[in-house]
């Protein structure tokens, strides 16, 4: 059995508070990211409330069930994109496109919400989204094969619509996961 001894000296006293408090805040964020049955599936805002974000209603509506209308309706008129996926413009319309051909490859594509932390103006959301090919995606046709693709994506939101988006995605591993990309091999 383990023993918490408290720390002596005052500067080890100030970091285990540090991390105390850190503990206290990263379980908070945790309670946020898992929303139960009574948010819908919804993501938590502190205090174990129902938070309607648009960052998450956006990608709820255009990646998960499919609705181009989302764009219209989440995305300010000069949102803009500035990592749009290859091949798709770095505005709304280019936002309706990649919701289009991820639901065209994957037709039960759905992101799953791993964290949301905002601040200001700003919202970071992690995910894990994930799909079975059943139609074209990327050149390859599809096979069956359920694919995952993990990321970051970081909105500005101002009178509540989605003004900006940059984002971290997973693309190797996506493309690897299609054949496109040989995976390395262990020595």
């Amino acid at each position: 059995m383990h023993r918490l001894v408290a720390p002596r000296d005052v500067r080890s006293r100030e970091l285990a508070r540090l991390l105390l408090d850190w503990a206290v805040v990263a379980r908070e964020l945790e309670v946020a990211a898992h929303p139960g049955p009574a948010c819908g599936g919804r993501p938590h805002q502190a205090g174990g409330q129902c938070g309607d974000d648009p960052p998450g209603a956006f990608i709820h509506a255009l990646f998960t069930r499919g609705d181009l209308s989302a764009v219209d309706v989440y995305l300010a008129e000069d949102f803009v994109n500035h990592d749009p996926p290859v091949g798709v413009s770095p505005d709304r319309e280019g936002m309706r496109a990649a919701g289009a051909l991820f639901r065209q490859g994957f037709p039960d594509w759905h992101s799953d919400l791993g964290f949301l932390v905002g601040e200001g103006e700003l919202v970071v959301e992690q995910f894990t989204a994930s799909g079975t090919q059943q139609g074209e995606a990327m050149g390859v046709v599809g096979d069956g094969r359920t694919v995952v693709l993990k990321g970051i994506n970081i909105f500005r939101v101002r009178g509540g619509r989605i003004v900006e988006r940059w984002g971290r995605l997973d693309d190797l591993g996506l493309a690897r996961q299609l054949g496109l990309v040989p995976t390395p091999t262990s020595a």
